[in-house]
């Protein structure tokens, strides 16, 4: 399951990324790639916010006492 925690991570970084970018200089690299609206925009940004969801499970994992 390990590459699906670094996919996960990745997109998450790549979503950090993009609202940073947006923030600074109001602009969208993902929408402004893949069109805005979007077939493919859309799916990116599923695809990054089933990531951050991954992101707070692996998050959550991290917090949990392991049994011995």
């Amino acid at each position: 399951m390990k590459w699906i925690d670094e996919l996960a991570t990745l997109l998450v970084a790549i979503g950090a990324l993009n609202w940073g970018l947006v923030a600074l200089f109001k602009f969208n690299l993902v929408a402004d790639t893949l069109g805005q609206e979007s077939m493919a925009t859309n799916l990116v940004y599923y695809a990054i916010g089933a990531a951050g969801l991954w992101a707070l499970v692996i998050f959550l994992r991290g917090l949990m006492p392991q049994s011995s």
